[in-house]
């Protein structure tokens, strides 16, 4: 028993010394490292996709071929919309959990360290298999993110790389949600009930149920296409008896609630910034909580408004367009809450409260154009405009990415132990802020006159908004640029002045009762909480 308890010792002590050099990452099982990676990861895709983006964009910056030919031009649009979707956003959201989740609940670690570690080092072998797609006989796959069939059952052999790589990013989601899950039920410091918990806790655990129950559903969807195109079966071809538009059916029944999981954890990212910059407790934690739960359950029920016009009997689209409109009254909740917070707050307007209201602002009018789309009549004239290409990069970017970066600005003083400099913070946002709106608002417009998305090519009268539209897309790529090397890589690399403990005068939490930067192990026992289960009595 005795060389039992010596080895326990020893090896406690062992702990507290972080591996050192190339073996920190590559056999990381600390939460924050894997963070990190994911973070990183995230960020590199992002650059990636941007790329593609900008191509697009130069071929729509005039009328005519100029850049790209049409084949080029639709594998650019899939490619980007499957890096930006599986590479940059969820891999982030999932960088954020790593690091945030334990912090927040008094948590030594993740529940599953090693697990943890398989879900990050499977997304790169994915993602080479995804942008070296481009390099296979015939180029990426060109069938649009969606990756519908017939197109997907005509491809050429990169359609079965990316297959692939979905079914591994897939895999990876999957196992970060169950850990995500199991570290929230099983580990919270002791006092703090989920009612108690941070919202952004709450968001991750709803969106973790979400993603393993939708996952299965892409990767049957795409399993299927895999058979059609080599084992002979006929499910997404009419020839054999088969129907592509059940593969939409099955697709979207995945697709709505994706694009919950990309969004409610931006929820809970901005449920703390408000609070925090307003100096108010947030209004109506509880309706938050069930605002939530209830975007998930209703996200699984209006798939089919994304496809009116696919010869749906008018009863279904009333169906699915009332659940539509539905869905919007919790989200609307939100946004009443986090505007209640503000009211008559305190509030002071530093680069994570600019982030945040900027969000509040651009994501909003996101809803709206979704809450148009919801329609059926409507939806049938913008169905595959560039209406619906605005409206999705104003609840993606300026939701989803504008989130991230309220949250990066956030927590990175506690991540890296230093402060950026503000007007840097300030410059970032109001240059990302001005070049989105310039690159998606006249969008709007262009989908309104009927121009299709995915086109490499369209006629003279679209050629103004087109022209704005890409100049502000390579001002919005450069923002971003300008972010990494002026905004996160001194603070990576430990410029800048050191940050207090707690930077921000009204935020709460536990991960503001530990140093910053956090040290390498936090919480070994776990932490006594007050009433509110935010602060760490003796």
């Amino acid at each position: 028993m005795s060389a039992v308890l010596d080895h326990h010792d020893h090896h406690a002590h062992d702990d507290h010394h972080a591996p050192t050099g190339w073996r920190r990452w590559v056999f990381a099982t600390n939460h924050k490292d894997i963070g990190t990676l994911y973070l990183l990861f995230a960020f590199t895709m992002l650059m990636v996709g941007g790329v593609l983006a900008l191509l697009i964009r130069a071929e729509l910056f005039q009328p005519g071929l100029q850049v790209v030919n049409p084949e080029l031009f639709n594998q650019l649009t899939t490619m980007h919309g499957l890096i930006m979707v599986f590479g940059a956003i969820m891999p982030a959201f999932v960088g954020f959990a790593n690091w945030m989740v334990p912090l927040q609940i008094g948590a030594a670690d993740m529940a599953f360290a090693r697990m943890n570690n398989f879900s990050f080092w499977l997304m790169i072998p994915a993602a080479l298999m995804l942008v070296g797609s481009f390099f296979m006989p015939g180029g990426a796959p060109a069938a649009g993110w969606t990756l519908y069939a017939p197109l997907t059952l005509q491809m050429g052999p990169s359609m079965d790389a990316g297959i692939f790589a979905m079914h591994i990013l897939g895999a990876s989601s999957i196992m970060g949600s169950i850990n995500i899950i199991v570290t929230i039920l099983n580990m919270r410091a002791p006092g703090m009930t989920l009612m108690k918990m941070p919202l952004f806790c709450w968001t991750w655990l709803i969106t973790a149920y979400l993603l393993i129950a939708v996952m299965p559903v892409l990767a049957g969807a795409i399993t299927m296409t895999l058979t059609d195109r080599h084992f002979g079966t006929t499910f997404f071809n009419p020839a054999g008896g088969g129907d592509p538009v059940m593969y939409q059916h099955i697709f979207w029944f995945f697709g709505h609630p994706e694009v919950y999981i990309m969004i409610l954890p931006a929820f809970g990212i901005i449920s703390a910034i408000v609070p925090a910059f307003a100096r108010k407790k947030l209004f109506g934690y509880a309706s938050m909580v069930y605002a939530t739960a209830s975007i998930a359950i209703l996200s699984f029920i209006v798939w089919a408004h994304h496809m009116y016009t696919t010869g749906m009997p008018v009863t279904g689209q009333l169906f699915f367009m009332y659940a539509t409109m539905l869905i919007s009254v919790p989200t609307g909740v939100k946004i009443f809450n986090w505007l209640a917070t503000m009211w008559k707050g305190s509030m002071t307007f530093e680069s994570p409260m600019l982030w945040a209201v900027g969000f509040i602002f651009v994501f909003t009018m996101g809803g709206f154009t979704g809450l148009i789309l919801s329609m059926a009549p409507v939806d049938i004239q913008l169905q595959d405009t560039y209406y619906v290409v605005a409206h999705f990069h104003y609840v993606l970017v300026a939701g989803s990415l504008f989130a991230m970066f309220a949250g990066i600005y956030y927590w990175l003083p506690k991540w890296t132990g230093r402060m950026y400099k503000e007007g840097r913070g300030k410059l970032h946002f109001w240059w990302s802020m001005i070049s989105f709106n310039i690159t998606f608002f006249p969008m709007h417009f262009l989908g309104l006159a009927g121009m299709p998305r995915r086109y490499a090519d369209y006629p003279m009268q679209f050629a103004d908004f087109n022209m704005i539209a890409t100049i502000g897309a390579f001002g919005f790529g450069l923002a971003q640029v300008y972010f990494f090397f002026f905004v996160a890589l001194p603070a990576m690399r430990g410029q800048g002045e050191k940050a207090p403990q707690k930077p921000w005068e009204g935020a709460e939490g536990l991960e503001w009762e530990v140093p910053s930067p956090a040290p390498f192990h936090t919480f070994e026992t776990p932490p006594k909480l007050d009433a509110t289960a935010t602060k760490v009595i003796g």
